[in-house]
């Protein structure tokens, strides 16, 4: 007598693996998974370092702001020496056009400077520069007039008359404009952009007729 024996083809392979065998495949996939995860935020977390590295040493480096003097020119007349008692008429303004350079990927924001005139090591003139904001590698052109005080020039009177005579009058001017560049709205950088320059000016047509000037930046 032959036996038959049912077959379901529906029967679920799985149901045949021991439980414990089952539970200990399900912790290994959890566990797998979960390293996996571990190591795609490690992964994007080392990627944004890098990033944020690669853009502090090129695109947020702070460079430094360069300040020229674009002109300089002349107001007033010539001066004039009365004898015997030595007098002398001085009616002199340097009008300088100062040019700021912004070379940061972010603006420039600048506070008040000065513009000092100088004869001879000796302080004979000064200018406030208003406060004002330079765009991203942009530029900006400052104004600043110096006007020579005669009676500032009282310990220096008899080079003076003898540089009148002469037909030559030398000064000197040295312009500071302190400010700071702002990274992502917390990095910050200050910086003091300087500018000095010997000026010799011709006394028969009132021009300029030389300029030197050096410029350097303090971070």
């Amino acid at each position: 007598m032959i036996q038959s024996h049912d077959h379901n083809p529906n029967s679920d392979p799985e149901s045949s693996v021991p439980e414990p065998e089952s539970k200990s495949r399900r912790r290994h996939v959890r566990k797998r998974r979960c390293l996996i995860a571990i190591g795609v935020f490690i992964f994007l977390i080392m990627l944004l370092f890098i990033v944020l590295l690669v853009l502090v040493l090129t695109v947020f480096k702070a460079r430094q702001p360069r300040i020229k003097i674009l002109s300089a020119s002349l107001d007033g007349v010539s001066p004039r020496v009365s004898f015997p008692v030595v007098k002398v008429e001085l009616n002199i303004s340097l009008n300088l056009q100062i040019l700021v350079e912004n070379r940061n990927h972010a603006s420039f924001k600048h506070g008040a400077g000065q513009s000092i005139l100088l004869y001879r090591g000796e302080q004979v003139g000064k200018v406030e520069i208003y406060p004002g904001n330079i765009p991203a590698r942009g530029s900006t052109t400052i104004p600043s007039r110096l006007t020579l005080q005669v009676d500032k020039v009282a310990s220096q009177v008899i080079q003076l008359v003898r540089d009148i005579i002469g037909g030559e009058l030398a000064v000197d001017t040295n312009t500071r404009i302190p400010g700071r560049v702002t990274f992502l709205g917390f990095i910050r950088k200050h910086a003091v952009a300087i500018s000095e320059c010997h000026i010799v000016i011709g006394i028969s047509n009132m021009k300029v007729r030389s300029q030197e000037c050096k410029q350097k930046t303090k971070m």
